[in-house]
């Protein structure tokens, strides 16, 4: 329908992003996109981890401390600022 993108087209492109985001807020927008891709590898990263541990777990009676106890899941390696504790859900419910 619309062809390829050669040279011209994908030039005229990023004029009209720098025109309409300016110069100033790109690198910005940039680097807040790359915080994000490595936050979503790290918790896909994290949540397949988990998958793995938790069938491999042993078939014995839970142990409440472990529910209890907080994990803390890393963005990336080395990146401390984007580090947050997560708390397991739990059971309130009473039956």
């Amino acid at each position: 329908m619309f062809g390829r993108l050669g040279a011209p087209e994908i030039i005229l492109i990023l004029v009209v992003i720098i025109l309409l985001f300016g110069a100033k807020k790109l690198p910005d927008m940039a680097r807040s996109l790359g915080k994000s891709a490595r936050i979503l590898k790290s918790e896909a990263k994290a949540m397949k981890d988990d998958g793995k541990t938790s069938t491999a777990a042993p078939a014995g009676p839970p142990n409440p401390e472990d529910a209890a106890a907080q994990r803390t899941i890393q963005a990336a390696p080395g990146d401390v600022t984007s580090s947050r504790p997560v708390t397991e859900p739990s059971d309130t419910t009473k039956r």
